[in-house]
């Protein structure tokens, strides 16, 4: 059989190849022990907050959905990105590391069809942890009397997968370059790091010592995809963002009613682009 009639086939079973891969990664994934530990923590932490906001309680003028859903966001912002990171840092260069890449791309398998069957594998299994979370604590949320919004609380949700597939997509980026799984995890570390805490504390360091104006204050809040994702929920649960201050108020006033969509389409877009920075360089890359 040529080579020609070997990239033939590989073209008519591209859709059932990405799925048989994207099957052994969730497999995988179940598998791991990082998994289930970022899985656990995730869920327990979530049932936890969900249950410590006491129905008819009103914090900063919302009732305990309000409450549970500021809780989750924060929970969100600081777990979501740590468990995409690791676990895409450790795909590529761990499978690189162990020689199964090699194995795998000696098939008459594409490297988009190996790189895609593997992040929609991830991508799956995160969504696993992410709606089982919330909807532990929607449910409890319901229980206790909270009255939650059901259409906000999804909203979330999704908010939180978007980030996680952002998260995985920069780790699936940062595994591409790594020679060996232990290096990725580190620099997967410093990326969440960076993302998580230093990006914000940099920008409020900036604000002050440049007066930087609050239309730029806005921008450079969501470029971040962590602070993006924040704002996104922050409109999706409390409708506006005069909590932030000057840049929140200037959002409202300037976007109206199309805020809380245009931030989600930023998420969402920040969701697309290391996903697509990472295929590229490792459909590009020549080493396995």
């Amino acid at each position: 059989m040529t080579s020609l009639q070997l990239e033939a086939i590989s073209e008519r079973a591209q859709p059932s190849l990405i799925a048989a891969i994207a099957k052994k990664e969730i497999a995988e994934a179940f598998r791991s022990k990082w998994f289930w530990m970022w899985t656990l923590a995730f869920a327990g932490l979530a049932v936890f907050m969900a249950t410590v906001a006491l129905p008819g309680s009103q914090v900063a003028e919302f009732g305990s959905f309000g409450r549970t859903a500021a809780s989750l966001v924060a929970l969100a912002q600081i777990i979501v990105p740590l468990m995409g990171l690791t676990l895409g840092a450790s795909s590529i260069a761990g499978q690189r590391e162990s020689g199964a890449l090699r194995f795998l791309l000696s098939h008459p398998v594409s490297r988009s069809e190996a790189f895609l069957g593997t992040y929609v594998g991830l991508a799956a299994a995160l969504a696993a942890t992410v709606f089982g979370g919330f909807g532990l604590a929607g449910l409890i949320t319901v229980v206790q009397g909270g009255g939650a919004d059901a259409g906000s609380f999804v909203r979330i949700a999704v908010l939180s997968w978007l980030l996680a597939v952002s998260m995985l997509g920069f780790g699936m980026l940062v595994s591409t370059f790594a020679r060996t799984a232990s290096a990725a995890l580190g620099i997967a570390v410093f990326v969440w790091l960076l993302f998580t805490f230093v990006g914000d504390l940099g920008v409020m360091g900036s604000a002050l010592a440049t007066r930087v104006p609050t239309w730029g204050l806005l921008a450079t809040a969501v470029v971040n995809p962590v602070e993006a994702f924040r704002l996104a929920s922050l409109t999706a649960f409390s409708g506006s963002l005069d909590v932030l201050g000057p840049a929140g108020r200037y959002a409202v006033d300037t976007f109206g009613d199309q805020l809380g969509w245009m931030l989600f389409a930023t998420v969402a877009l920040w969701a697309v682009i290391p996903v697509v920075l990472a295929w590229f360089r490792f459909t590009r890359g020549g080493d396995v």
